[in-house]
C-alpha cells in the first residue's frame, strides 16, 4: 500500500487526528459553512465544516468544537468545497515547462496531484532525466506521482533514442517512493503477441503491486484489448471512439477521456457515458498533453470538467472523474480523491459547480493558490549540464535534404496529418524530378521531411514526405519529435530547411520556423531539447509568435506542434518516419517512401 503522497503518513498523525475529531485538540484549519460536494455518494451536502490537522483530514461535520485559537478558520458561505483535482495522465515535457513551472501554471486551477510520464525526457537522457523532474517537481506543493516509462523506445527497432529502457531500469524506478506503477504501454502489440522483454516490464511492475497505465490506439474490442487487460493493463486514455470507451469499461478497465491541446476525444468518448446511462466509476478526464496557451487561457483539469459538463455530464460525475475515479484507478483512494477523515486535505472551493470556477486551493492543508494565481515559494531548481548540452549533431548542409531519384517524376508513399487526431493516413503522389533531385510541390500541400538522429552522433537519418500542413514557401524543425526525439526537419526548400536545422542545433533545441532565408519565430527548449527554463508567460509569448509564423506561412492546423511532433511516432497508425526509415505502422515493417 502506497503511503508517500502527504505531509505525513498516516500512521504519524492517527492518533492527533482522532484527537481533533473528538475536540481534545484544536485543528490547524477549519473550513466553514460550504456544499461539500461528496464524490463518495455522488452528492451535494449543505452547510459543512471540514477540520484539518497536520495536513490531513480530521473530521467532516459540525466543527465547531474542533476549533481552537490558533485555528486559521475559512468561511465558505455556501461555495463549493470539492477534493482538488488529480490528472490521471500527463506529460509535463508537452507543456514546454519544467515540472517547477508547470506546478506554478496549474495549481491555480485546483490541480494538487498529477500522474507523470516523462518518457519524453527519459527518451533523451534515460533515468537521469527522470530523477532530475522529480528534484525539481519535489520543491513545489504538487504532488508529481511517477508512472515510470515503459516505452523507451516506443517501438524498439525502429528508431534511436538517447537511452533504452528494460525490465531492470522498471524495476529501478518501481522501487522509488515516487513510483505509483508503469507508464503507458504503447507497445500493445508486444503485449498481445507475447513479446518476453515487453511483458518482462510489466511483470517487475505487478511484482512490485503497482499499476500497469495503457496506451490501446487501435478501434479492436474483441480478443486483443482482452488480451492486453488480461496482462495486467489498467486503464486506457487512447479512446477516440464512444464504443471503445464503453468496450474498455465494461471489461473494467478505467477509460480516461483525453481533453489536451491537440486531441480532442472528450466530446465523443463522454458519449459512453451519457448514451449509455452507465455507471461513470471507470471514468477519467486527462490531459495527456498540454501547450502554454492552453494552460494560461483555458486552464487546465478545471476547463476539462468545464468541458465535460458542456457535452452532458453530471457536474459531480465530472468532478469524481479527476478526483476518486482517478485515486481508485491508482489505487491510492486511501490517501487521496476525497473529502473525507484521514485523507489528504486537498481541497478546492469553487465559486460555481458547473463552471467549474476555482477560488481556493488547499494541499496538504495550506492554502497554496487564491483567486486565479498560485501563492505558493519555492527556490529555482538548475538542471544539470547533460540535460542543458542534449543536442549531439554536427552542422547540416543543403546535400543532406536532398532525395536523389533517376527520371522526370517519382511516386512516392506520403504522410499526411490529420488536425486534431493522432493518426495518419498513408497516401501517394507523383512529384517531380529535377536535375536528379526529387522535389516538393505545394499545388499538392507536400513537402519534404527529414529526422536526423541527435543523441549518439550516428549520423542516421530517415526520409519521406508530408502532407497537410498547408505550408507553401519555407521550413519547419523542432526537436521535439515523440517519442524519440530526434531533429525534425519539413519544409519545401533545402536552403530554408538547413537554416532551421542548424539554428535548433546551435541553441540546444527547440522548434522553428524558416522563410526565404530568415527566421520568421522560434521557442529555445534548452533543457533536452523539450523543455524551458522560462516561466509561463514567456512561453505563452514565445510560442504565439511561432504560431503566427506557421499560419503565416499557410497552415491552418489547430496545434500545429503537436500534430507535427507525432510524425515519428511509430506505435500510432498509419505511417510515421523515424531516424531509421518510413514506417508503416499497420504491419510494423520499413517501406521505401519511393515506390517507382
Amino acid at each position: 500500500m502506497l503511503n508517500e503522497f502527504c505531509k505525513k503518513p498516516l500512521w504519524q498523525t492517527s492518533r492527533t487526528l482522532a484527537d481533533v475529531a473528538m475536540g481534545r485538540k484544536p485543528a490547524d484549519l477549519v473550513v466553514k459553512g460550504a456544499t461539500l460536494v461528496n464524490v463518495c455518494t455522488k452528492e451535494l451536502i449543505d452547510n459543512v465544516d471540514v477540520a484539518v490537522a497536520e495536513g490531513r483530514i480530521a473530521m467532516v461535520g459540525d466543527c465547531a468544537h474542533c476549533i481552537g485559537e490558533g485555528t486559521k478558520v475559512v468561511e465558505a458561505h455556501g461555495k463549493y468545497l470539492a477534493p482538488a483535482f488529480m490528472d490521471g495522465h500527463i506529460h509535463i515535457e508537452s507543456s514546454m515547462l519544467t515540472a517547477s513551472e508547470y506546478a506554478r501554471a496549474v495549481l491555480a486551477h485546483g490541480t494538487s496531484a498529477i500522474f507523470m510520464d516523462p518518457h519524453e525526457i527519459c527518451n533523451v537522457l534515460g533515468l537521469d532525466g527522470v530523477r532530475y523532474m522529480l528534484e525539481d517537481a519535489a520543491r513545489t506543493p504538487l504532488k508529481t506521482i511517477l508512472t515510470s516509462p515503459s516505452c523507451v523506445p516506443a517501438v524498439p527497432g525502429f528508431e534511436d533514442t538517447g537511452a533504452s529502457v528494460g525490465p531492470e531500469e522498471t524495476a529501478e524506478m518501481t522501487a522509488w517512493k515516487e513510483c505509483a506503477g508503469l507508464g503507458e504501454m504503447m507497445n500493445f502489440p508486444g503485449i498481445i503477441y507475447s513479446d518476453e522483454r515487453t511483458h518482462a516490464i510489466v511483470g517487475e511492475t505487478l511484482k512490485a503491486g503497482k499499476i500497469v497505465t495503457g496506451h490501446y490506439s487501435v478501434p479492436e474490442t474483441g480478443a486483443g484489448l482482452n488480451a492486453y487487460i488480461a496482462s495486467g493493463v489498467r486503464c486506457c486514455h487512447e479512446s477516440t471512439r464512444e464504443e471503445d470507451a464503453l468496450a474498455k469499461m465494461r471489461l473494467g478497465m478505467y477509460a480516461m477521456f483525453r481533453e489536451g491541446s491537440a486531441w480532442h476525444d472528450l466530446q465523443e468518448v463522454g458519449k459512453s457515458v451519457t448514451n449509455h446511462k452507465i455507471d461513470s466509476r471507470f471514468a477519467c478526464l486527462i490531459s495527456d498533453d498540454a501547450h502554454p496557451h492552453t494552460l494560461k487561457e483555458n486552464g487546465h483539469l478545471d476547463h476539462i470538467v468545464r468541458r465535460a459538463v458542456e457535452y452532458g455530464i453530471d457536474p459531480i460525475e465530472a468532478i469524481q472523474m479527476v478526483t476518486i475515479n482517478v485515486a481508485q484507478c491508482y489505487q491510492l483512494d486511501h490517501e487521496l480523491g476525497s473529502i473525507a477523515p484521514s485523507k489528504c486535505a486537498n481541497m478546492v472551493l469553487l465559486d460555481d459547480l458547473d463552471k467549474c470556477i476555482v477560488a481556493k486551493v488547499w494541499i496538504d492543508g495550506d492554502l497554496v493558490a487564491e483567486d486565479g494565481k498560485t501563492i505558493a515559494k519555492w527556490d529555482a531548481y538548475v538542471y544539470p549540464d547533460n540535460a542543458t548540452h542534449s543536442v549531439h549533431l554536427s552542422q547540416l548542409s543543403e546535400k543532406d535534404f536532398e532525395i536523389t531519384h533517376v527520371g522526370d517524376s517519382a511516386k512516392v508513399r506520403v504522410i499526411e496529418a490529420i488536425g486534431g487526431k493522432t493518426s495518419t493516413i498513408e497516401r501517394f503522389a507523383t512529384l517531380p524530378v529535377k536535375d536528379g533531385k526529387i522535389q516538393t510541390d505545394a499545388s499538392q500541400d507536400i513537402l519534404k521531411a527529414f529526422v536526423f538522429e541527435r543523441h549518439h552522433g550516428t549520423g542516421t537519418r530517415g526520409f519521406g514526405f508530408l502532407k497537410g500542413f498547408g505550408i507553401k514557401n519555407g521550413a519547419l524543425a523542432q526537436t521535439v519529435s515523440h517519442d524519440a526525439h530526434n531533429l525534425l526537419v519539413v519544409g519545401t526548400n533545402d536552403k530554408d530547411m538547413t537554416l532551421a536545422a542548424n539554428r535548433l542545433i546551435e541553441i540546444g533545441g527547440g522548434m522553428i520556423a524558416v522563410q526565404d532565408g530568415k527566421i520568421l519565430g522560434e521557442v529555445p527548449l534548452n533543457i533536452a531539447g523539450l523543455m524551458s527554463d522560462k516561466p509561463l508567460d514567456e512561453m505563452v509569448d514565445l510560442v504565439a509568435n511561432l504560431e503566427k509564423a506557421w499560419q503565416d506561412m499557410g497552415c491552418t492546423l489547430p496545434s500545429p506542434f503537436m500534430t507535427m511532433s507525432i510524425i515519428p511516432l511509430a506505435c500510432l497508425p498509419e505511417l510515421r518516419l523515424t531516424n531509421r526509415g518510413l514506417v508503416d505502422c499497420r504491419t510494423f515493417k520499413f517501406v521505401d517512401p519511393i515506390i517507382e
